[in-house]
């Protein structure tokens, strides 16, 4: 038997490769090529050779705050924290780099916030109220406004203990609120009561019953009233019908009789008579005229006859003395008699 063949076939010898340490270090260079753009594009991509606006901010406490954390905009990034510095005074000097393209919409008005939630993370946040103000200036320090969700909840706490305290005072035995809820049963037990409401307002029963019978008592008075109030009705119905002549429908037309109608009657039969009094003196004011007229002329006719008596006098006088003469010369007769005309 031939040895060779119990120990299996020869494997063929490995052929040699040319410049193996060569396509080596070909291969570990672009490796390395491909790593060294890799890290370049990401910090490119990463704005790490974008120009930046430094802008700081400040504020009392910067837990929760890093280096490489985003501030935002209107919920987009347009910044980022680049490191911490603590200042002289005690405060957080928080320095953020802006890119260029991102700067305008920072204002000189511009506000910025810190804000810490219950959930999550530190978040820093810009806002500008007005787009048109100058635009904020390179290394502007501006005071960060600064709300924690979590300080407030000491104060929660403590809000809570006081509500259960006094949640605990109200249900107490001697509260006034079970007193309140004893006082309300006892209400309702009087309204179910047989004076039901009127029970309740008055507190006892025998209140509620007089309360009931000035209640009835009343409704006898106001049943009494309106009887009344219907015959006064009739009554000033009547009065109307007598008075003014109106129908009794109630219309408010004058049907022509009643007191008013004769009244109305009456005056005008005595304008009537006025008016033929009126014409009387009128007549009366001529004959007036007249009369003056005629006395005027009777005045100076009785002026006339006044000289004329005179003269008359004057010669009876003068015819007397002649008459005398005679007799006391010649007395022929003593009885002697004048007659006048």
């Amino acid at each position: 038997m031939n040895p060779t063949n119990s120990q299996g076939p020869v494997p063929d010898p490995v052929p040699s490769v040319n410049d193996l340490e060569f396509k080596a270090a070909l291969l570990l260079l672009l490796l390395l090529a491909l790593v060294v753009g890799s890290a370049l594009y990401v910090m490119y991509a990463r704005g790490a050779f974008e120009r930046t606006q430094r802008l700081v901010l400040m504020s009392d406490d910067s837990e929760g705050v890093v280096a490489g954390m985003d501030m935002t905009f209107a919920g987009f990034a347009i910044g980022k924290v680049a490191q911490l510095e603590l200042a002289e005074d005690g405060n957080v000097r928080i320095l953020v780099d802006v890119p260029t393209k991102d700067a305008k919409w920072l204002r000189s008005t511009s506000i910025f916030t810190m804000e810490k939630a219950l959930v999550g993370g530190t978040k820093i946040r810009a806002y500008s109220g007005v787009l048109s103000d100058p635009p904020l200036e390179e290394g502007a320090v501006r005071q960060v406004l600064r709300g924690d969700a979590a300080a407030e909840i000491p104060k929660l706490v403590i809000q809570a203990r006081d509500l259960l305290d006094n949640l605990n005072n109200l249900t107490k035995d001697d509260a006034a609120l079970q007193q309140a809820l004893a006082n309300l049963q006892v209400a309702t037990e009087r309204l179910k009561g047989p004076q039901g409401a009127m029970g309740l307002l008055m507190g006892n029963d025998e209140d509620a019953k007089q309360l009931a019978a000035m209640l009835g008592n009343a409704n006898a008075v106001l049943a009494r009233a309106d009887g009344l109030i219907q015959r006064l009705d009739s009554l000033v119905v009547n009065a109307d019908r007598q008075v003014f002549g109106q129908d009794p429908g109630g219309s408010g037309n004058a049907t022509g009789g009643g007191l008013v109608g004769d009244a109305r009657t009456t005056v005008q039969q005595l304008n009537g008579l006025l008016g033929e009094a009126r014409g009387s003196l009128t007549k009366l004011d001529t004959l007036l005229v007249e009369a003056q007229g005629i006395a005027s002329n009777t005045r100076e006719a009785t002026t006339d006859l006044g000289a004329l008596r005179s003269d008359v006098d004057s010669s009876l006088r003068k015819v007397d003395a002649l008459i005398n003469d005679l007799n006391r010369k010649w007395p022929f007769a003593r009885d002697t008699e004048i007659k006048l005309p």
